[in-house]
C-alpha cells in the first residue's frame, strides 16, 4: 500500500474542494425560500427524486463504511443490512404509502397523533429525535473515517469539516435545494463505489483466488453473523423504513399517492447493486490489508489509486457523507418545529421559517460531541432501526388494528420499548438475543397487557361518542 505524497494529497484536497465549492453553490441557487419548501418541497417532487432520497437514506456514508466494515470482519453476507432496504421499500409501497399519504401529514408522529393524540404525537417526535440523533452520530464517524484517510487529519477534524458543509446543504436547501442536490451527490456515490469496486477486484485477481484463500463463512449467505442476526436485520431495516422521518418526508413531496409508491421501486433498484458491490469491497479489503481497522476497510483503497483517481473516489465518498448527514438532520429539524415549536409558539410562517434554519444549524454540530465514542458503526446503526422499529409496531397497529384504541397503551407501548430495546442494546444483547427482537416484541406485549387492564379514559370516551350518537338520532 503506498502512501500519497504532499503533491498527491494536494490535487486530491482541490478537487473535493472544488466539488464542494460547486454543490454549495447549487444549494444556494436552489435553496428553499419557504417553509414549505424547505419541509416537503411544495409537494411537487418526481418519483425518480424521491426515490433516490430514500435510497440515500438508506445508502449513506454510515450504511457504506458500516456494511464494508462488517463484510470484512464477518463476510460478505453483510450486505443483506442494505438489500433489508432493497427488500423493505416495496413492501412500504404497498402497505403504509397511501394511508400515510392522505393524511397529508409530513411527520409519522403527527400521522398517529389522528388514532391516539397529541401526547402520543410528542412520544413519538421524542423517541425518533433520539433515534435520528444517534444516526447522524453514526454518521459523522463514517465520514471522519473516509476524509481523515486521504486528507491526513485526525477524526475530530474531519468530523468536524463534515459537519460544516453538510450543516450548510441541509439548514439552507431543505427539502426543496436538497433533493436536486443528492441526485448529484448520489450520482458521485455510485461512480465513487462502483470504481472502488472494479479497483480491489483488479488488485485480487477476482472473485476466486478470494474464495480459495479465505475462510468459508467469508461466502456464505449468513457469514459469521448467523441466522438470528440477518433476520434481525432484515426485520429492523424494513421496519425503520416505515417511520423514518425523512422517507415520510420524502415520499410527502411527490404529486399524489401514485408516484409516493413508484418512489418505492426506485429506490428497490437502486439499493441491490451498491449493497453487493459494498459487501465484495470488504471482504477484498480483508484478503489485501488483513492488518488494518475495519473502519477502514472501504477507504483504504484510495491509497492504490493515482492521485486523480483517488480525488474523485473521495469526492463521492463526501458526498455519500452530506446526503448522509443532511437528510437525517432534516428530519429532526421538521419534528422539533412541526411538533413541538408551531403547536406551542404558534408562529407566523417567516418566523417559523427563521425558526428551522436556527435549530438546524444546532441540529448540525451537536452530534461532534459523540463522535470519539462509536467504534462500531453497523452496530449502532441497527440500534437505532430497532428504536425506529418500534414506533412501526404502534404504527400498524394504528393503521390497521383499529379496535387498539387504547392511547395509554400506545403511550406506554412506546416509551417501554425505548427504555427496553436502549438497556438491552447497552448491555450487549444478552443471552445471544438481538435488541431488534426486543424493540419488535415490546410494543405488542405492552399494547395486549393494556387491553387486559380496566382503562376509565377510554370507558368515558365510548360513553361520551354513545351519548353524542343517542343525542344526534
Amino acid at each position: 500500500m503506498k502512501e500519497f505524497n504532499a503533491s498527491d494529497t494536494l490535487i486530491i484536497i482541490c478537487i473535493v474542494i472544488a466539488y464542494i465549492l460547486f454543490t454549495t453553490w447549487l444549494t444556494y441557487r436552489l435553496r428553499s425560500k419557504t417553509n414549505s419548501d424547505f419541509m416537503a418541497g411544495s409537494r411537487a417532487m418526481p418519483a425518480v427524486i424521491v426515490g433516490v432520497l430514500l435510497m440515500s437514506e438508506y445508502i449513506g456514508a454510515k450504511s457504506t463504511i458500516g456494511t464494508a466494515q462488517a463484510a470484512f470482519e464477518d463476510g460478505f453476507a453483510a450486505s443483506w443490512s442494505i438489500l433489508g432496504a432493497a427488500i423493505g421499500f416495496p413492501i412500504f409501497g404497498l402497505l403504509l404509502v397511501k394511508r400515510i399519504y392522505n393524511t397529508g401529514k409530513i411527520t409519522i408522529s403527527a400521522a398517529i397523533a389522528e388514532k391516539y393524540g397529541n401526547t402520543t404525537k410528542n412520544i413519538i417526535s421524542l423517541i425518533m429525535i433520539y433515534s435520528l440523533f444517534l444516526v447522524n452520530v453514526g454518521n459523522y464517524v463514517s465520514g471522519a473515517a473516509a476524509v481523515s484517510t486521504v486528507l491526513k487529519v485526525n477524526l475530530p477534524m474531519a468530523a468536524f469539516i463534515t459537519a460544516i458543509v453538510s450543516t450548510f446543504y441541509f439548514a439552507f436547501g431543505g427539502m426543496k435545494g436538497m433533493a436536486w442536490v443528492t441526485m448529484l451527490h448520489s450520482g458521485m456515490k455510485y461512480i465513487g463505489v462502483m470504481v472502488i469496486l472494479g479497483i480491489a477486484l483488479h488488485m485480487t485477481g477476482g472473485i476466486a483466488p478470494m474464495v480459495h484463500k479465505m475462510p468459508s463463512y467469508y461466502w456464505t449467505w449468513d457469514g459469521n453473523f448467523g441466522v438470528s442476526t440477518i433476520i434481525a436485520w432484515l426485520i429492523g431495516t424494513i421496519g425503520s423504513i416505515f417511520c423514518t422521518q425523512f422517507v415520510i418526508q420524502a415520499i410527502s413531496s411527490t404529486k399524489d399517492a401514485k408516484s409516493a409508491k413508484r418512489s418505492t421501486w426506485v429506490a428497490f433498484f437502486f439499493c441491490v447493486p451498491i449493497a453487493l458491490a459494498i459487501g465484495m469491497i470488504g471482504v477484498a479489503a480483508k484478503y489485501l490489508h488483513p492488518d488494518i481497522k475495519s473502519l477502514y476497510a472501504l477507504p483504504i483503497f484510495l491509497q492504490d489509486m493515482n492521485p486523480w483517481l483517488a480525488g474523485i473516489v473521495t469526492t463521492s465518498l463526501v458526498a455519500s457523507i452530506f446526503v448522509s448527514v443532511s437528510t437525517v438532520a432534516l428530519a429532526i429539524a421538521s419534528l422539533i418545529i412541526k411538533d413541538f415549536y408551531v403547536p406551542y409558539r404558534n408562529p407566523t410562517p417567516q418566523k417559523e421559517f427563521q425558526m428551522t434554519r436556527w435549530v438546524s444549524l444546532l441540529i448540525g454540530f451537536a452530534p461532534l460531541i459523540f463522535v470519539l465514542f462509536v467504534p462500531e458503526v453497523l452496530k449502532l446503526s441497527f440500534f437505532t432501526r430497532a428504536i425506529r422499529l418500534s414506533i412501526s409496531v404502534v404504527a400498524m397497529i394504528a393503521f390497521y388494528l383499529p379496535f387498539f384504541k387504547s392511547a395509554r397503551g400506545a403511550n406506554a407501548s412506546l416509551i417501554g420499548a425505548c427504555v427496553f430495546t436502549s438497556i438491552w442494546y447497552l448491555l450487549g444483547d444478552p443471552f445471544g438475543i438481538n435488541n431488534m427482537y426486543i424493540a419488535l416484541a415490546t410494543p405488542a406485549m405492552i399494547m395486549l397487557i393494556d387491553c387486559l387492564i380496566p382503562n376509565k379514559a377510554l370507558h368515558n370516551e365510548k360513553a361520551k361518542r354513545l351519548i353524542q350518537k343517542t343525542g344526534a338520532q
